[in-house]
């Protein structure tokens, strides 16, 4: 156990939560990184701040019927039990966010313990801070990060107890963390919120909503459609941080139904409309499908055009067959909208690339998706047809008119619009 810690803050089955106030919550499964977590709690401590040791071990658990401790517990697989692990941890670090006992949390793993630790803070409020010393893949953090805010820091050598290259990773990661603390809003939200989406190729435009929603007295938050934007986005709307919503950029569906990386999964497109929020839909960058090297593009799509969007970056141009699918899952999912919803089409283009003399351009393939959401949608719900791109002033001012006569007509707003 962590000899820095006071019983107290070594146990949170026996911690007393007002003498735990503002401490910092270390996740580890201290069978195997008992030694890491005791030299973190030290650093954190010696910079001023409590902490409190949750242990995340298999020690007292039993996979199948082979016993691993002594309490009797049994799951039925090691996945399992990492489930378990993740769900039981989840509440208490929800309950010691709750009392007040905590505002900060790090975490040390290698691949199991990083993964119970995502379960662990996937409740956690966004900007609570969450920071994860790992010596996980690469590919497994970056699959995490897709997920929460949690604040990375690989150390590139295994974690096997305290030694030259472990002591500096777990110091800076001490100091780090005991810097932190969440501070969540104390007072209502006072201006209308409306969250946008974005992707380079699409920046114009998110800049023009932005900045025209906030001559008319709206704050406007915009997320990367880059599949951990949309992802958190549509997870924001939920929790109700946002009045509307101008999703310009709905590319993420282009990786959902093609197979490329920034897919933000099957809730995307879904928040909005379960939840009363007026929402605009364009469709912004579905002309391309993200991969990364040139290497990394799966062989059958060798043949496809392809464009190095960055060394990192390989982007895919979308046929009429594709856009028509991903025009199909948008009307059905937008067809589920609960508040009002209108659908944008720029007919000269959908991204930077899909303009008149564009690398990408093919105006057939984008009608596709046209043609696909005026089928399918719900007959209600308006598709309005601009003579302009996407990136045109002309169509941020249509959709920011929409949106802000919305927000006008729920009786809370007065824009000038």
């Amino acid at each position: 156990m962590c000899h820095h810690c006071t019983d107290d803050q070594r146990s949170v089955r026996d911690g007393k939560p007002s003498e735990l106030a503002g401490a910092v919550a270390i996740v580890a499964t201290l069978d195997t990184k008992g030694s890491e977590a005791s030299y973190l709690a030290g650093i954190i401590e010696a910079c001023g701040r409590k902490t409190v040791l949750i242990n995340t071990g298999t020690s007292s658990l039993v996979v199948g019927d082979k016993p691993t401790g002594g309490n009797g517990g049994r799951v039925a697989s090691p996945a399992e039990l990492l489930k378990e692990i993740g769900a039981s941890t989840r509440k208490k670090v929800g309950g010691l966010l709750q009392s007040g006992a905590i505002n900060a949390i790090v975490g040390i793993g290698g691949g199991k313990g990083s993964a119970v630790f995502a379960d662990v803070v996937s409740d956690l409020p966004y900007g609570f801070p969450k920071l994860l010393v790992s010596s996980a893949r690469p590919a497994l953090l970056a699959e995490l990060a897709v997920h929460n805010d949690i604040m990375l820091y690989p150390t590139l050598v295994d974690l096997f107890g305290i030694n030259v290259f472990t002591a500096r990773v777990l110091e800076n990661a001490g100091r780090a963390i005991a810097a932190m603390q969440h501070a969540p809003a104390q007072h209502a939200r006072k201006r209308k919120t409306v969250a946008i989406t974005a992707f380079g190729v699409t920046t114009p435009a998110a800049n023009h909503c932005a900045a025209r929603l906030a001559d008319a007295g709206a704050d406007a938050i915009v997320f990367p459609a880059n599949g951990a934007g949309g992802r958190k986005m549509e997870q924001l709307i939920a929790a109700g941080e946002f009045d509307a919503v101008i999703d310009l950029t709905t590319t993420e569906l282009a990786d959902e139904i093609v197979g490329g990386t920034a897919s933000a999964g099957s809730d995307r497109l879904k928040a909005a409309a379960g939840h009363l929020v007026p929402q605009v839909v364009g469709p912004g960058a579905v002309d391309m499908v993200n991969f990364g090297p040139p290497s990394s593009v799966p062989d059958q799509f060798r043949g496809r055009q392809l464009y190095s969007h960055t060394p990192y970056t390989t982007l895919m141009r979308t046929t009429a067959s594709e856009n028509a699918s991903i025009g199909r899952l948008t009307a059905e999912r937008l067809s589920q909208a609960e508040g009002p919803a209108i659908v944008f089409w720029p007919a000269k283009g959908v991204s930077d690339y899909d303009r008149e003399g564009g690398i990408f351009r093919d105006a057939d393939a984008d009608k596709a998706w046209l043609d696909a959401v005026k089928h399918n949608v719900r007959p209600d719900i308006e598709v309005r047809e601009l003579n302009c791109h996407i990136n045109d002033p002309e169509f941020a001012e249509a959709a920011v008119t929409w949106i802000l006569n919305q927000l006008r007509q729920g009786g809370s707003f007065d824009a000038d619009v």
